[in-house]
């Protein structure tokens, strides 16, 4: 076992998690996306927020996609915003 997965069994043991309802890849995407796309403090803050809406039961069931969209497209999103004023 890598010490990720040891970090992520620990980590679910000790919140109460069932490990297989994680899909780590595609947590580490978003982060990736979020990081290269906007800035790397937002990764761990897009993950959290991400668990607390899930949690709250109030995440779409595609949010994870659609945060990772959002972050590659940051960049044309910012352009066309600041373009509008």
């Amino acid at each position: 076992m890598n010490v990720l997965a040891e970090w992520t069994a620990l980590v679910c043991k000790e919140l109460g998690i069932d490990p297989e309802r994680i899909d780590r890849d595609a947590v580490l995407d978003l982060t990736r996306d979020v990081a290269h796309g906007v800035a790397r403090p937002a990764a761990p803050l897009t993950a959290y927020l991400l668990g607390l809406a899930q949690g709250a039961g109030t995440a779409a069931p595609d949010a994870l996609e659609t945060l990772s969209t959002l972050a590659r497209n940051w960049g044309q999103a910012t352009a066309e915003t600041l373009g509008d004023h």
